[in-house]
């Protein structure tokens, strides 16, 4: 009997699996995701299954369908030995995965075969339509897949975890992904802060999770609670020293603490287990960039070799970051950067430029490149229109943010210094307005938009700049 490619695809829709979820290639660097994806099989025991079901979906994003079967063949092994009494629970999203591959490979019975298999199991694991509800953990490894897509995927993911606990409030594999998820939407030094309390929840479910005690530890440094977060940091190295994972969080709470050279030493070690990992060459790279800031701190006129030894060493690592992932976005700024910390500047000029081509970044990203690039020209080029320009655009994503307070405070500089010189341009008149609008001095902003109006008679933003201002005062 052929199947129908229609009902087909309006049944495979209906499946709970990577294929529904709506996980973007363009938003994630696969490359890097299945390098990753690796790693956590051959290191992490908890989340094999969900590890080869994720890879499944990279492998057939990147064409690969053969190799997309042979992870959905390893899921299968593992559920099959290690919960050999819920075979069919376990793997609802694994056939989900083969159904929707056999589709796109133009096998449609066996695609059928596999559609049909989820639609029997779940109906026989749930009394309920709502099938999904009781079977808590696919919320779960939706939760988890959306975190591994990236910033934008971080809100679904905490609403995926809430529905997984909302059945399940003590399972720890719910409460460490909803940990994880809640960990990376806060700011930085957010107090009070809601992941610590998750975090210690998760930790006293699962307490040989070594990975979830590294993120505590560096949320308790941003508190201020250092001495506290060095004890999980401790337990942690104690219990899983080679952990590629951990070794790097170790690393970064003690990069931040300043002990830099046990930092250094526990990147390296992680290097020797994982030696391609993008994040690692990073890591050491703002280490030794750290090591530069400590050394011109410690003395007026540091010796000029120490300097170039340290700049060297960290545009080495930045770079190897880069050529390992191509669209790093932090490490072709800390490079961009470095290399202007080394007068390089025709360098620091193509790094910037490449940085503008990543096509995955976000409105902080851009934020922060604009501010950067900006002071660059500022700073170093002296070219202060060019300059101005940048720090606008910075402007122009109107999220509070520390980039945004950088580029206000350029821009008021600049602007005050060529106004003080004698500048009759309306433009910086009314570029000075805007920032003292957008810093609340209204008053100062009417003068602003006074003046460039008595510049430029007549202009439709300067005149409607100012009503807005008069009515709000």
């Amino acid at each position: 009997s052929t199947v129908s490619k229609t009902s087909l695809k309006s049944s495979l829709l209906q499946l709970e699996c990577y294929f529904t979820w709506t996980l973007l290639k363009q938003d994630v660097d696969l490359s890097d995701l299945e390098e990753k994806i690796n790693h956590q099989t051959e290191f992490l025991i908890k989340s094999k299954v969900r590890s080869y079901n994720l890879l499944s979906y990279v492998c057939h994003l990147n064409n690969s369908n053969e190799e997309a079967l042979r992870n959905l063949q390893k899921a299968e092994e593992v559920v099959k030995k290690n919960h050999p009494d819920e075979i069919d629970r376990r793997s609802l999203v694994t056939w989900g995965n083969y159904a929707w591959i056999y589709y796109h490979m133009e096998r449609y019975e066996e695609a059928q075969t596999y559609a049909s298999k989820v639609e029997k199991s779940s109906r026989e694991l749930s009394s309920t339509p709502r099938w999904k509800d009781q079977l808590p953990e696919i919320y779960a490894e939706e939760g988890w897949a959306l975190i591994k897509f990236g910033k934008k995927y971080y809100e679904r993911a905490k609403s995926c975890f809430e529905n997984a606990l909302r059945n399940e409030p003590d399972n720890p594999e719910f409460n460490a992904g909803y940990a994880v998820t809640m960990y990376r939407l806060e700011y930085p030094f957010q107090t009070p802060s809601l992941s610590v309390k998750l975090l210690k929840r998760a930790i006293e479910l699962d307490p040989e999770n070594t990975p979830l005690m590294v993120l505590l530890a560096l949320k308790l440094q941003d508190l201020k609670q250092t001495d506290e977060g060095e004890r999980y940091i401790e337990e942690a190295m104690k219990a899983t020293p080679d952990l590629p994972h951990v070794l790097r969080y170790a690393a970064k709470f003690y990069r931040r603490k300043g002990e830099l050279d046990k930092a250094v030493k526990f990147l390296k070690k992680a290097l020797t287990v994982t030696p391609d990992s993008a994040i690692l060459h990073h890591q050491l790279g703002l280490c030794y960039r750290s090591e530069l800031i400590q050394l011109k701190k410690a003395m007026k006129y540091p010796p000029q070799e120490q300097v170039d030894k340290l700049i060297q060493l960290s545009i080495f690592h930045f770079k190897r970051a880069i050529e390992k992932k191509t669209n790093f976005f932090y490490s072709y700024v800390d490079l961009a950067n470095m290399y202007t910390e080394g007068k390089r500047y025709e360098e620091a000029e193509e790094i910037f430029q490449k940085a503008f081509q990543i096509t995955i970044l976000s409105d902080d990203d851009k934020q922060q490149l604009y501010c950067c690039y900006g002071s660059f020209k500022h700073f170093h080029l002296k070219k202060e229109s060019e300059a101005l320009e940048d720090y606008i655009e910075g402007l122009k994503f109107k999220k509070d943010s520390y980039y945004l307070h950088k580029c206000k405070k350029a821009l008021k500089m600049l602007l005050e210094q060529r106004i003080r010189r004698g500048s009759r341009d309306a433009t910086d008149f009314g570029r000075l307005g805007l920032v003292h609008k957008l810093n609340g001095e209204n008053h100062k902003a009417i003068e602003c938009y006074e003046q460039a109006l008595a510049l430029y008679p007549g202009n439709e933003d300067y005149l409607s700049a100012l009503s807005e201002l008069r009515l709000s005062i």
